[in-house]
């Protein structure tokens, strides 16, 4: 029987997949959790260690059976991302920012509070934000918001909800399935320019943040921090 048991939210794909799978290889059980069927059947044939649960971390119903269903909880890790929130603000959609904060925002809240009466009490919450939150890009000031208000909860929630430890983790540029959107030569044309631009030199991996989320998630002595792994994004202008 494991020793610690992880709730990976987000978990079928990117930088939640790559953290489910470095949790399992430190021996832990893990259990992932996503919207996508298809996503979630390729989790199920490629890494059959990992235990799936297809919900939606906004539903409290769905999320609520899945952490029932599971009982104790050492490590919780919300991986929820959305594509939307982009843009010039004199043009921003408003609706879609509403969208956008629905996809991410709001999923948080609702699984903390589902997780929560099963969480152990040397637990620990990991959330992921995102740089926007504290760089100045132009055309994020809708994202930024969004992973703002995510990071925001770290500080205060650490505090209320001590001992269980509270972290974020706030990536970067990194090469997931959030850039899909983009065609192919897009993509590659701005990670090149990219990487030429960011101290690190380079485009950071899923399993790169992977591996820092493990820490803030593993851990004891880690809580009240957002950790800014990006490369150096935020010391320096992306265009």
């Amino acid at each position: 029987m494991s020793e610690h048991t992880a709730l990976v939210v987000g978990g079928t794909s990117g930088i939640g997949l790559a953290t489910a799978r470095r949790l399992r290889v430190l021996g832990a059980a893990v259990h992932v959790v996503g919207r996508d069927k298809r996503r979630l059947d390729n989790v199920a044939a490629s890494d059959p260690e990992l235990t799936c649960h297809r919900a939606d971390g906004g539903d409290p119903a769905a999320i609520g059976a899945v952490v029932e269903s599971i009982g104790r909880i050492d490590w919780l890790i919300v991986s929820l991302a959305g594509s939307e929130g982009v843009g010039p603000v004199a043009g921003l959609d408003l609706d879609m920012l509403r969208r956008a904060f629905d996809a991410k925002f709001w999923p948080h809240i609702t699984t903390i509070q589902a997780a929560l009466p099963h969480l152990a009490p040397d637990g620990s919450i990991t959330l992921l934000g995102a740089i926007t939150a504290r760089a100045g890009m132009p055309g994020t000031a809708g994202i930024a918001a969004l992973n703002g208000a995510v990071e925001a909860m770290v500080k205060p929630l650490a505090v209320e909800l001590a001992p269980i430890r509270v972290n974020a983790v706030s990536p970067g540029v990194v090469d997931t399935p959030w850039w899909s959107g983009l065609p192919e030569e897009a993509r590659k044309g701005y990670f090149a320019q990219a990487a030429k631009v960011l101290p690190a030199r380079r485009v950071a991996t899923a399993d790169d943040i992977a591996e820092v989320t493990v820490v803030a998630a593993t851990n004891a002595n880690l809580t009240g921090t957002v950790i800014e792994a990006d490369g150096g994004a935020r010391l320096v202008s992306l265009g």
